[in-house]
């Protein structure tokens, strides 16, 4: 499976970090950028390039997953979000089982990490769970996750 990564100048530094434990545990890695460490760049345009991918990915019925990475990760799950197919979770610490919980109920093909709340050692911990745990196919999830992509396509043709 591919994963593609992108993160801004606040994100930078971990997704360096985690880009050679998924060739590690045998993921084909794109990375989206940014390729170098600029503290203005901003995070719309590096974002988009990972989630357009998963959302077209999606659109082919080709299992894909984008890992970013921003200060917070809010914004960069914003970005994320917009684009069709895609499902952004975020994670900044805490309780792991929200990382499950994204993959086992929603079916999160996006994770967004809070680069400044987490550490490197808590980031692996994160991903090797997100990308370990797999979605339920509970009929209820299942719905729900139609009822997203339902809503998302009624709410963009108004």
């Amino acid at each position: 499976m591919k994963i593609y990564t992108a993160a801004d100048h606040a994100g930078f530094e971990l997704k360096e970090a985690i880009i050679p434990l998924l060739n590690e545990i045998g993921y084909e890695v794109e990375d989206c950028g940014a390729r170098e460490l600029n503290t203005s760049d901003n995070y719309p345009e590096i974002i988009a390039c990972a989630a357009s991918r998963v959302s077209t990915d999606a659109g082919q019925g080709i299992e894909s997953r984008a890992i970013v990475f921003g200060k917070s990760g809010q914004g960069e799950a914003m970005v994320a979000n917009r684009f069709p197919g895609v499902r952004a979770a975020v994670y900044y610490g805490g309780n792991p089982e929200i990382v499950t919980l994204s993959r086992g109920h929603n079916d999160a093909n996006a994770l967004s990490l809070g680069a400044d709340f987490l550490s490197k050692e808590e980031a692996e911990v994160a991903i090797r769970l997100w990308l370990g745990t797999p979605f339920s196919q509970d009929e209820r999830h299942v719905f729900r996750i139609q009822q997203i992509e339902e809503v998302t396509r009624n709410s963009s043709e108004q």
